[in-house]
């Protein structure tokens, strides 16, 4: 029997109890979403703060500010005093420096190459529509009990092909979800999760793998000129990282989300036509392009394996007879691009979604079409970077920062840990991954290296706490199109009920992801990917 007076047999105490912390919870994601509005554009906010950045040096040189240079007398970079000072950037020689470097800052910017050679290839693969097809194949023939561990995998897997997951997966997952009489929303939770929440995790190395260990390589320069940060650099972390987020996000949706979401109601669609929709099996073709394209990317993978396995492999090390330093892991964009390409093409010939040479030039061209907006990002954020060098306030604050934290005793765990939190929050704010990188690194590389970490694995730490808040704040790009894809399910869908229905998956990728990164680093001590270092310098 039901008791206080309440139909569904809870007390009006509880009913307001539940009322207000969903009003808190409210309130609290629409400030995250007033803040994140008050910030400009990135470019902009790259603008500004190269301007900001101009004015301290002057300032900071007129005031003396200069730190002892902790590298050892001989190490490339030392200054001969051994003393690190702020350059004026606003005197004649300053600004001369400026001018002269504008253009090669740009062109030189490490990132931008290697992210346009990689998806030229992931374009061929996008445009002869191989990934679209292998995704809904994934999806589509997965066991009814496997589909939304399938679906959170899939989402990952996306993450080779840029924004693919959030045009394709998440739509095809809400109606996979309707087809199988769930609710909608919770297939669209589970690929969102996947698609942005895992976006640092994947089985494959994709074209944000060369933009961030770009970024990092040139952060780290300014403590170690020679020091070089592969694409590979976080690979090994990246495939066990794709396992638990995966299984995180399958039973966030099956225990806490699609639960708390009820029966759905078909009525409560904005667009009941959505209703209708049925998901597209792989046609007889597309299977038959899928298989050979697998055939054409084993057979790669085999040749490559030849000339790196044996000993005296021929992309090995030619020195030292390792993989580390070899040609394969300094070339390893090229492999991307090869890797998807050829696949792409032979798939596109087989189902005549490539006719002629044309199409492979307008996949290529469509590819790069669609990095304007970065292309345009790239030449500030080259700028800010290089200022912020020359200027050696990065240094500065490195070590001034270092010798802080080791005075107050914060290493190891708790240190990496405040880093992985700090990345996350300011990602609420700024939902570029090269954007908010790109301002944080120069910060916090250096910092790091010099309390004893590598490059490398701080690379790993900030793309934790960049991928699971990713789902949480309006600021993300493609934040606006999984509302539309929510809406048609649910017309009274707002900002606040995405970010609340997706908070769970952000709670738990965040713990799960920061254990793991600890057991890895601090109890196993083992290597985030290929030749990549725990500690700087190497012990």
């Amino acid at each position: 029997m039901q008791g206080n007076g309440s139909p569904n047999g809870s007390s009006p105490n509880n009913n307001f109890e539940v009322e207000a912390k969903s009003s808190r919870m409210q309130r609290f994601l629409k400030g995250v979403e007033w803040l994140g509005n008050l910030l400009p554009h990135p470019v902009i906010l790259f603008v500004w703060m190269s301007v900001l950045l101009l004015v301290l040096s002057a300032l900071f040189s007129y005031l003396g500010v200069s730190v002892i240079d902790p590298r050892p007398e001989g190490t490339k970079g030392r200054s001969e005093d051994g003393v690190i000072q702020v350059v004026n950037l606003l005197n004649g020689e300053g600004l001369a420096r400026i001018v002269e470097n504008l253009v090669t800052n740009f062109t030189g910017f490490v990132p931008l190459g290697t992210v346009l050679v990689a998806l030229l290839g992931v374009g061929i693969a996008e445009y002869s529509g191989m990934i679209s097809a292998a995704l809904r194949g994934l999806v589509l023939n997965a066991p009814k009990k496997m589909v939304t561990f399938t679906i959170v995998f899939a989402g990952i897997m996306s993450n080779t092909a840029a924004e693919l997951g959030y045009v394709v997966l998440i739509p095809l997952a809400g109606v996979i979800f309707h087809s199988l009489g769930r609710h909608p929303l919770a297939g669209i939770a589970a690929a969102f999760a996947g698609v942005s929440g895992g976006y640092s995790a994947n089985l494959l190395l994709g074209t944000v793998d060369p933009l961030l260990s770009g970024i990092t390589q040139e952060a780290a320069r300014i403590i170690d000129p020679a020091y070089t940060v592969g694409a590979e650099a976080n690979w090994y972390f990246m495939v066990v990282s794709t396992v638990l987020i995966s299984a995180l996000g399958y039973l966030v949706t099956e225990k806490i989300v699609e639960p708390s979401l009820g029966e759905y109601n078909p009525n409560d669609a904005d667009d009941p036509s959505i209703l209708e929709t049925k998901a597209e099996h792989v046609s007889a073709i597309e299977k038959k392009g899928l298989v050979w394209a697998g055939v054409s990317m084993l057979v790669f993978c085999l040749l490559l394996a030849w000339t790196v396995v044996p000993a005296d492999g021929v992309l090995r090390n030619a020195e030292t007879g390792l993989v580390s330093g070899s040609p394969f892991l300094n070339g390893i964009v090229v492999f991307i691009f090869v890797f998807f390409a050829i696949p792409g093409y032979i798939y596109g010939k087989i189902t005549g979604s490539i006719k002629s040479n044309q199409d492979v030039v307008d996949a290529m061209s469509n590819a790069m079409s669609s990095l304007s907006i970065y292309i345009v990002l790239v030449f500030f954020a080259a700028q800010f970077t290089a200022f912020f060098n020359w200027s050696n306030l990065g240094s500065v604050m490195a070590v001034a920062g270092a010798t802080f934290l080791n005075d107050i005793g914060l290493t190891g765990p708790f240190l990496l840990v405040g880093f992985i939190l700090i990345c996350a929050m300011v990602n609420l704010m700024l939902g570029s991954a090269s954007a908010q990188w790109a301002i944080t690194a120069p910060i916090f590389v250096p910092m790091l290296m010099l309390t004893g970490y590598a490059p490398e694995m701080i690379q790993a730490a900030y793309r934790i706490g960049d991928s699971t808040t990713n789902i949480i704040t309006p600021m993300m790009s493609y934040f606006g199109l999984i509302m539309a894809v929510a809406i048609r399910y649910k017309k009274n869908t707002g900002v606040g009920t995405l970010m609340a229905m997706m908070l769970p998956y952000s709670i738990a990728f965040l713990i799960g992801w920061v254990i793991l990164f600890c057991v890895w680093v601090f109890v196993f001590g083992l290597p985030v990917g290929p030749g990549s270092e725990t500690f700087y310098p190497a012990r």
